[in-house]
């Protein structure tokens, strides 16, 4: 073999770059590089993606995007896949799934519903939602353990038995812990949580999915996923000063907004790209997921090779390097949709507050929050989460309370600071980062994600004050922290959260205003400096990973039947191959709709695992069109208002189907299923919207629903809230063929609507039989 490679650097010289690749392709052939140290007998495949990627080049003969070259190299059939953006379903093999404690419970109830003894691609759960942010990291994570030891025995028990790693409470926060061990350069990973994309940051393509996605993976089954279009962002400049990664998405949220990223993949690319760090790129992969994007990524480069490098992955770095053609876009590549943003003049942004892409020059947000009546005074900034807490985050932030520490000065606001993960921890802690931050007076929480989720146990407020509070969090909708709807939540960098609790106003600008020292003299904040990766190395801390036995025989999973956090799933009825007709209008929608409003999270996550007690929560945050409130609607069977759960349990025990009508961009937000699981468990039938978000359409469909959208949205204003609602046709259900909804209203009268789907053929079978679980049993 030496003498061949001899030969073959003989015909570099002669025969330059082709030749190289030959060899490299030779080498690589050789090695095998693990996916991660803890599945050394799991290989990372280049040769496979380039094999599959020539067969797609000959067939489509363009210049292809990053994304498309990995997405399209991990298609279950390259030869015969019908490949069109926007239009085609597309089978692939995703490499790996991740899951996180609270969707985790609902995917593995149902991977043991599927009957399989094992999972057939390398999958974690990692424990991070089930951890109430209250006192302070220590104490915190004792209480969240006895809290909830039954799940945690449930979720090590399972992952045991069906070969599943699993990540111990404490460990971090799932996307942290991805990027640290198992995303890389080219990886096609789903993952049951939205902010997945956070992958993207190592140049992988790594999908929000619901857990009936994650079971399919887990199956060995093709996952389907409809061929994303690519919208381009390119970078020129430099980032410097105040302006830091977060700000990119931020800007890009503002100019997308909500919904804009919808059945899209983002691709970073550009010049300026290189002056942003492997952790910044993840920063603004994972806010992707707010403006709807399928999934954002980055080109592979130096960063994520220094990334890759300080977490212990050389080796994966050093293949990256030699497969480097197939982790890059190609020159000449075309973009449904290109955005430029020159990062020399980017300015520091904070967007809100209730929605993640009213956006605002940091400079500009305290007249706007004056001009609007917005409070002004900063009650908390808190730091972290899994869009910022890496050790550059850490490091700029604690740079800016360093400086206020210098003149005297803590934060005027109460301040938190959430490590990504237990690597993170321990190393700021052996850096003295933590240190500056609790000095200045911040409390260090646990390593999970807390606030952002609404895992705090706030009571500096009482519910319903208005008040202000400033995060490096992602998502910031009506409640979303501290369920207090009063609670006027803005997002932006660590480093600015920083900047605004020791300031306690949304009135100051760092690059402009000055501090007044405990001397009286007044003082500049200069723009943070830290480094990118730590010098010394990362500690990684204690250890808390368990890897699954070889052998799980003699491993049994218990629920108990009368536990009230857990419950083993039934199947749900199949069509019944009729018409659905005359079905009430559970709720007809007004506005913003996202997961949150329809399965709430905070105090609601521990019943993730038992579907009949997480169903109570079921649309009670959604704005009834009738009379404007919440958790208020008319049972049509007694007249009286109630409760929307109550009321839904109220029409499933007389037998009647029910339907929820809503607007635009329904099901924003978090992947959680249980937003799908509810209305099918508590007698739903379909929803009809405007516009759906991607994950909460197939979730759905996985569930046996109908989501349906208005062929002419302005018909919404026809549906009443007591009307009887049929919708006809469904003997004929096929793909690209619109139904038929007939609205029967009080006074007699009724009209007729179209309604539009995206079911393909596959997808109808799921209806058919009930669900895509049922249907993945029939075809055992």
């Amino acid at each position: 073999m030496a003498a061949r490679v001899l030969t073959v650097r003989g015909l570099q010289l002669t025969l330059g770059h082709g030749a190289r690749r030959y060899h490299l392709s030779l080498v690589c052939r050789r090695a095998k590089v693990a996916m991660s140290r803890f599945e050394p007998q799991e290989y990372i495949d280049y040769n496979k993606l380039q094999k599959n990627l020539g067969i797609i080049r000959k067939r489509l003969d363009k210049p292809l995007t990053l994304s498309e070259k990995i997405v399209y190299s991990h298609l279950d059939d390259p030869v015969n896949q019908e490949i069109g953006r926007g239009k085609t379903y597309l089978r692939l093999r995703p490499d790996r799934v991740a899951m996180q404690d609270a969707t985790a419970q609902m995917a593995m109830l149902q991977f043991i519903s599927s009957g399989l003894p094992r999972v057939a691609v390398p999958s974690t759960i990692h424990c991070d939602h089930l951890i109430e942010a209250q006192i302070g990291g220590e104490k915190d994570l004792a209480r969240a353990k006895e809290m909830n030891e039954e799940v945690y025995n449930f979720l090590a028990t399972a992952g045991a038995k069906y070969g599943v790693g699993f990540w111990k409470p404490g460990s971090g926060i799932i996307h942290q812990i991805v990027l640290e061990n198992y995303a890389y350069p080219g990886v096609l990973l789903i993952g049951t949580d939205s902010h997945t994309p956070n992958g993207g940051g190592l140049g992988g393509v790594c999908i929000g999915v619901g857990g009936a996605d994650a079971v399919d993976v887990m199956a060995g089954i093709p996952w389907e996923l409809k061929c994303p279009k690519v919208i381009g962002v390119k970078l020129t400049g430099q980032l410097s000063g105040w302006t830091s990664p977060k700000d990119v998405i931020l800007k890009v949220a503002g100019i997308l907004t909500v919904k804009g990223g919808t059945g899209a993949i983002v691709e970073y690319h550009g010049p300026g790209v290189e002056s942003i760090s492997c952790t910044g790129m993840g920063t603004i992969c994972n806010m992707g997921a707010e403006i709807g994007a399928t999934t954002s990524i980055f080109p592979y480069n130096f960063r994520m090779k220094a990334y890759l490098d300080k977490t212990g992955r050389k080796d994966i770095a050093a293949l990256a390097d030699e497969f480097k053609d197939l982790l890059v876009p190609d020159e000449g590549c075309e973009y449904d949709q290109l955005i430029e943003i020159n990062l020399s003049e980017l300015k520091p942004h904070i967007n809100g507050p209730f929605t993640p892409d009213l956006a605002h020059p940091v400079s500009q947000v305290g007249a706007v929050a004056e001009k609007n009546g917005w409070p002004i005074d900063i009650r908390v900034g808190l730091i972290g989460s899994c869009t910022n807490s890496s050790y550059e985050d850490m490091g700029r932030s604690a740079a800016v309370a360093k400086q206020a520490l210098e003149h005297g000065l803590k934060c005027k606001s109460q301040f938190t600071v959430t490590p990504g993960s237990e690597q993170i921890r321990a190393t700021i802690e052996r850096d003295g980062y933590a240190k500056i931050l609790r000095d200045v007076g911040g409390i260090v929480l646990a390593n999970a994600c807390g606030p952002c989720i609404g895992q705090w146990d706030r009571r500096d407020v009482k519910m319903g004050e208005k008040n202000t509070i400033v995060t490096s969090y992602n998502r910031n909708f009506t409640g979303r922290n501290d369920a207090n709807p009063a609670t006027h939540a803005f997002v932006t960098s660590p480093e600015i959260v920083t900047a605004f609790a020791i300031a306690g106003t949304l009135k100051f600008d760092p690059e402009q205003d000055s501090l007044t020292g405990a001397d009286g003299k007044k003082f500049k904040l200069t723009p943070p400096n830290a480094d990118e990766l730590p010098s010394k190395g990362f500690d990684p801390g204690e250890n808390t990973y368990q890897d699954p036995p070889k052998d799980a025989k003699d491993i049994t999973v218990v629920v108990n039947p009368k536990s009230n956090r857990l419950q083993l799933l039934e199947p749900f009825d199949k069509w019944n191959r009729k018409d659905l007709e005359d079905m009430q209008v559970l709720i007809k929608v007004k506005g913003k709709c996202t997961t949150d409003h329809i399965s709430a999270a905070g105090p609601w996550l521990k019943f993730r695992g038992h579907l009949d007690n997480i169903s109570n929560n079921l649309l009670i945050g959604a704005i009834n069109v009738e009379n404007n409130k919440a958790n208020e609607v008319r049972n049509q069977l007694t007249n009286q208002f109630g409760p929307v759960p109550e009321t839904a349990r109220a029409y499933k025990k007389q037998g009647i189907n029910w339907v929820v009508v809503g607007d635009e961009n329904y099901g924003e937000g978090s992947s959680r299923e249980h937003a799908a699981l509810e209305p099918r468990h508590l007698g739903g039938r379909a929803i009809i919207v405007k516009s759906f978000a991607r994950i909460h359409e197939t979730n759905l469909k996985k569930q046996g629903l109908l989501p349906l959208t208005f062929d002419n949205p302005a018909d919404y204003d026809k549906v009443r809230p007591d009307d009887k609602v049929s919708i006809v046709g469904l003997k004929e259900f096929a793909p690209g063929k619109p139904l038929e909804c007939i609205l029967k209203h009080k006074d007699g009268s009724q009209e007729t609507i179209m309604l539009n789907h995206s079911f393909n053929e596959g997808q109808i079978e799921w209806f058919q039989a009930g669900s895509a679980l049922n249907r993945m049993k029939e075809l055992q």
